[in-house]
């Protein structure tokens, strides 16, 4: 397992692979916390939250510069990332407690309610894409509700795994709590096997998904998965061009494209698709690609050079049949993993570019000529994680939002972002429940119910 600095191309470091008795001897450790942990009282597992915050604010320099070194990140939105980890951290030092309160259920008997209470150990499987921010956003209600975790990440971010580990540990929280597993995905499924993982969570590509879900429903135990997306953004005859095509692209470019959540296809009304593509243009051409450690850049290099190397493949196929190339669809010489802000035009269905996700800066802009086009192409996926609707008329916006797209997440004159307050998963092959937000914290308890006579 290795980290590879995707700019300079430099080996980071070499990291040996756990042996599978001492990933075992591991998961009897932080079973043995979690039986000390789940008696702790809130208020002390939120003191030890708020010291974890205090910890990521502390290093967020060291923290983003791991970011950048071993995916690319730009450091600014490195910083960004950690500050908000420290956020969720805050929220569910705040609200956990609330969130789990026990909830009074009238019925004929003297006294019945639901109580919430912790399961156990929660395997949480995590990309590369957010190193930090993913593992948080499951680590801070998981901790909250009184589980443990052990987390196996991407292995080219293993130093930001590491990290993780330490930071929690040094905010005072008890030895194994929670432990990073440096291994492989061959040995995930014994790992999800194993009697004291009681629930996995995974981010990541449709496939892993759909891997992990087996492997959990075989041994019946609950999984929450977060996969890829496609996501749809509809640009309305009344929309603000001008506020739309800044929005669009800024969602676009985000993390050099590597997003589940970023905008990608982009169906534009027939009125106003000439002014719209050509400002949108003009905002991807004034973006600049290269050095993440440059306060100019605007995007680095993607995560690895297979992963541009296999986006390009994909614009190159969609091209051979029949996509036009507005913008960028080359692969810049030299060793980084860079690629250049894309526009595809002409895009059908059978094209690489119209049915899978693209992981990168690569965007595809179609013309429509009624909104019920626009609706039926943003549907038209497997995947249903995103979307945005940019229109002037809001109560349009909203019933489209609520009873037109398929999606876990749609946003009125805004791109799509997750937030502690709010509820954050898919549909359709973007998977299934829900992170943040109190329905987040309640995926891995024990809705029990009390019933006293």
């Amino acid at each position: 397992m290795q980290s590879i600095n995707p700019f300079s191309g430099e080996v980071i470091k070499i990291y040996p692979e756990y042996a599978f008795e001492e990933v075992t001897t591991i998961i009897n450790k932080v079973d043995i916390a979690f039986q000390q942990w789940k008696q702790t009282s809130f208020e002390h597992r939120a003191d030890l939250m708020r010291n974890l915050r205090i910890r990521l604010l502390e290093k967020k320099d060291e923290l983003a510069g791991m970011m950048v070194s071993e995916m690319g990140k730009v450091y600014r939105e490195a910083l960004g990332e950690i500050q908000k980890c420290a956020l969720v951290c805050s929220f569910y030092a705040d609200n956990a407690e609330a969130f789990l309160k026990n909830e009074v259920i009238r019925t004929e008997a003297s006294e019945s309610y639901i109580s919430f209470q912790p399961i156990g150990t929660v395997l949480s499987i995590m990309p590369w894409n957010f190193p930090f921010w993913q593992v948080f956003r499951f680590l801070a209600p998981a901790l909250m509700a009184g589980n443990t975790g052990v987390l196996k990440h991407a292995s080219n971010v293993s130093g930001c795994a590491l990290a993780i580990e330490q930071l929690v540990l040094k905010a005072g929280f008890p030895e194994n709590v929670f432990r990073t597993l440096l291994i492989s995905s061959a040995t995930v499924k014994a790992v999800i096997e194993n009697r004291l993982i009681k629930a996995v969570t995974l981010t990541g590509s449709t496939p892993a998904g759909k891997a992990v879900a087996s492997a959990a429903g075989f041994v019946l135990k609950k999984s929450v998965l977060e996969l890829g997306g496609s996501d749809p953004y509809i640009i309305m005859e009344d929309a603000d061009i001008k506020t739309a095509a800044n929005l669009c692209v800024t969602s676009r470019l985000l993390n050099a494209g590597q997003s589940c959540i970023g905008a990608k296809r982009f169906i534009i009304a027939d009125k106003v698709y000439d002014p719209f593509e050509a400002e949108f243009i003009r905002i991807m051409q004034s973006s600049t690609y290269g050095d993440p450690l440059n306060p100019n850049t605007t995007i680095g290099p993607m995560a690895r050079r297979d992963l541009r190397d296999e986006l390009h493949q994909q614009v190159e196929k969609s091209r051979e049949m029949g996509a036009t190339i507005l913008l960028g669809g080359f692969i810049p010489e030299g060793e980084a993993a860079l690629y250049p802000p894309t526009v595809l035009t002409n895009v059908t269905p059978g094209m690489p570019a119209y049915d899978e996700e693209l992981f990168g800066p690569v965007a595809v802009l179609f013309r429509v000529n009624s909104e019920e086009e626009a609706v039926r192409i943003a549907n038209d996926t497997v995947f249903g994680l995103g979307a945005g609707i940019f229109t002037t008329d809001i109560e349009k916006g909203k019933l489209l939002a609520e009873k037109g797209l398929e999606a876990g997440c749609v946003f009125v004159n805004d791109f799509v972002k997750s937030d502690p307050r709010l509820p954050f998963g898919g549909v359709k092959e973007s998977g299934y429940g829900r992170e943040l937000s109190t329905i987040g914290i309640r995926e891995f308890v024990n809705i029990k119910t009390i019933v006293v006579k």
